[in-house]
């Protein structure tokens, strides 16, 4: 199975990643976190983006607030997809990041995710290597039907007069 890369542009950003960790295990995807900043080290970032396909990655999760380049950055130097997550910030509420990672110019994509939304992030990631993976994808429809049978299950709770 392919491997995910979490990347992070600072450690200040771990607790909105921890719903992206907890879906991955969740799913038995491997992954690796890393901090990385577009900005701070930015030979580093590309270096890791550069080698990802050969280490055994099949999508790159880059969540970063601010100015939030990090997913473009890390998009120049790879064909896998990234998967953006903007995170919150006490600016301007995670609107600042929200463009800076899904204003990409053409031939660059990054998917971008809600503010703040790494476990649809990692479900995203997870439907990505699905594609190859008939086990992984197995595990994707088993989720959506707890999921359905969970709400309709709440229907059924509900009552009204």
């Amino acid at each position: 199975m392919k491997k995910v890369a979490v990347i992070m542009g600072s450690d200040s950003d771990l607790p909105i990643l921890k719903p992206c960790f907890e879906q991955l295990r969740a799913l038995d995807i491997p992954f690796e976190a890393h901090v990385y900043s577009a900005h701070r080290t930015p030979d580093e970032a590309a270096a890791f983006a550069a080698a990802a396909a050969d280490r055994g990655f099949g999508a790159i999760i880059a969540a970063a607030g601010k100015a939030a380049h990090l997913a473009g950055a890390l998009a120049a130097r790879t064909v896998l997809p990234v998967i953006g997550i903007p995170v919150k910030s006490s600016t301007l509420d995670g609107l600042d990041a929200l463009l800076s990672t899904v204003q990409m110019p053409a031939g660059l994509p990054v998917a971008t995710v809600a503010i703040d939304g790494a476990a649809n992030a990692a479900i995203l990631a997870a439907q990505i290597i699905a594609v190859e993976d008939a086990e992984l994808r197995g595990k994707l429809l088993s989720a959506r039907e707890e999921m359905r049978r969970q709400v309709l299950a709440k229907d059924e709770r509900l009552a009204v007069d």
